[in-house]
């Protein structure tokens, strides 16, 4: 099982900018699809972008499309997040997840096709 661990999360002003890191504890990491999730307060965790293992290949929810970018440093072990022009509504706490399977073609939206989880880093968006 591969550990996950989430910074940079905080409060930021609408308009504002975070990027969010998850280092994972072992080089397996650069074989699975990587993909970061959030949990708004009282809902149900939601698919926000997703990465293959190789090519750079990514996908995005419709809600951050054009705003957040997902990259990964496969050398560092370490997933990123940057996430533009944030609207109160971004407000949740952010997870990272690895797939379950490894070597995926296709990348998974599902938080259920995903197998080892972070801590979540919270990120509050004010209006």
């Amino acid at each position: 099982q591969v550990q996950l661990v989430e910074s940079g999360g905080g409060w930021v002003q609408a308009g504002g900018s975070l990027r969010l890191s998850c280092a994972a504890s072992d080089r397996s990491f650069r074989s699975y699809n990587m993909g970061w999730f959030r949990q708004p307060p009282g809902k149900e965790r939601e698919f926000v972008a997703g990465i293959k293992w190789v090519g750079g290949t990514t996908t995005y929810a419709d809600s951050v499309k054009g705003r957040f970018t997902i990259s990964r440093e496969n050398a560092e072990n370490t997933l990123y997040l940057q996430m533009n022009s944030l609207k109160p509504e971004d407000t949740a706490a952010y997870f990272c997840a690895k797939d379950r399977e490894q070597l995926r073609g296709a990348i998974r939206s599902n938080p259920l096709d995903y197998s080892d989880w972070g801590q979540g880093t919270q990120v509050t968006v004010s209006s």
